[in-house]
């Protein structure tokens, strides 16, 4: 079975080449490449089609954040329409969100790392929840959420 590979925001913004968030852009499309033509199974975690958006929002004037945003608009419909590379994972329902809130007080409130000063966002937490899930549905295979950020890249199951 392939791998799996949940998408996380800061790889989505170079993928779309987000300005302000596109540094690593030629080493994210090589790698992209590499994992396609292994067969990997993009998932594009809801939280991150929301973060996304939001940075958009909140970047540059008017003009840029506009066509930055058809960008967005037109990946995102296309992962729901089934035409993308990826597809989008389904919104958490309240009784899935109610099993797994309760940790976030903890992560928030813990750095992530010894050199960072931060707590884990709920968006992480999100994402990180959507892994664990995927985990326990594909046991025997390798699952991973691609990421720039070494907190997140850090989750990755080896298969059995």
């Amino acid at each position: 079975m392939s791998s799996i590979c949940l998408i996380d925001t800061s790889i989505f913004l170079e993928i779309l080449n987000v300005p302000n968030y596109n540094q690593h852009r030629e080493s994210v499309l090589e790698d992209f490449q590499t994992y396609s033509q292994c067969g990997c199974t993009f998932l594009l975690p809801m939280a991150n089609i929301l973060e996304t958006g939001n940075l958009i929002a909140q970047n540059g004037d008017g003009t840029m954040r506009r066509k930055t945003a058809l960008r967005f608009v037109a990946e995102v419909k296309a992962a729901f329409r089934g035409e993308a590379p990826w597809r989008p994972t389904t919104f958490p329902d309240t009784q899935e969100i109610l099993k797994w809130i309760d940790k976030f007080p903890d992560l928030a409130g813990r750095n992530k790392a010894p050199d960072k000063q931060e707590g884990t966002s709920f968006g992480d937490l999100s994402i990180i929840q959507e892994f664990q899930n995927a985990c326990n549905l594909f046991s025997m295979s390798e699952v991973f959420i691609w990421s720039l950020d070494r907190d997140l890249a850090n989750h990755h199951q080896k298969p059995t």
